[in-house]
């Protein structure tokens, strides 16, 4: 267990929410939406560990992730929460619900399912490694660098965000050596019993134009979640709440509302 970074915005003693981003991500990705949220809700958003300014641990499993935001919980004194993840933070989000459901007031998943994935993120990795960390004077000059690699333009500027400067010396802020070798697990979704099922209020919020939730996985994500409701946004892919904030909102709001 580690203890995580986090961000706290709204009032503590308002409904809480806990706000958890994906993969090479961290807390200031659901910046626009815990301030929005922060009206009326006591919102957390922590780095998850090896990501942001939590610390660095070789392993980064599902479950040791869980255990670290249960823990958060814990120190927090709080109870329960509606938890909300994007990608990766789904999973934990997804696999707390399943382990912990006391702890999970309600749970809502954005554009990702409990299933394994057959994609890796060779290049993403490769596009990182190939900047000299040593003799890079800016962020322009890492981008230039990372533009040999099979990588766009948008993935590029999300994981230069990771990219930080102490005392004139360039850093990636996320454990890059932990993250490759847990490749396996972040793409897959831990067993579960046959009979392990959370049966709280579940939104499944997914951009349309993505291919991470598709009609085959729905049968699993109903047989994890019963009482799973799917809110599809039109013209999103995988970055829903960045490519349609809009529509993202009235989903979110659907979900905070609902009993």
């Amino acid at each position: 267990m580690v203890a995580l970074n986090f961000v706290r915005h709204g009032a503590v003693g308002n409904p809480p929410v806990v706000l958890l981003h994906g993969l090479f991500g961290s807390a200031r990705n659901w910046g626009s939406v815990a301030r929005r949220l922060a009206d009326n809700h006591d919102v957390i958003v922590p780095d998850l560990r090896n990501h942001g300014d939590s610390p660095h641990h070789p392993t980064h499993a599902y479950q040791d992730m869980v255990d670290d935001t249960v823990a958060l919980l814990d120190t927090l004194d709080i109870e329960s929460a509606s938890m909300v993840g994007h990608s990766m933070g789904g999973k934990v989000a997804m696999l707390m619900a399943l382990r912990h459901p006391q702890r999970v007031r309600r749970l809502a998943v954005v554009d990702i399912a409990p299933v394994t994935y057959g994609h890796d993120f060779d290049a993403v990795f490769a596009a990182m490694r190939s900047v000299d960390l040593a003799h890079v004077r800016n962020r322009a000059e890492a981008d230039q660098q990372m533009r040999h690699e099979d990588v766009g333009d948008g993935v590029r500027a999300f994981l230069l965000q990771n990219l930080v400067s102490e005392n004139g010396t360039w850093r990636w802020r996320l454990n890059l050596d932990g993250l490759e070798q847990a490749q396996e697990a972040v793409t897959g979704f831990p067993a579960t019993a046959p009979d392990l099922a959370y049966r709280g209020v579940s939104h499944f919020i997914y951009g349309a134009l993505s291919d991470y939730v598709q009609d085959a996985f729905m049968g699993r994500i109903r047989q994890l979640f019963p009482a799973a409701r799917m809110c599809p946004v039109a013209d999103a892919g995988h970055w829903v709440y960045a490519e349609q904030p809009q529509a993202f909102t009235r989903c979110l709001d659907e979900f905070l509302d609902a009993e």
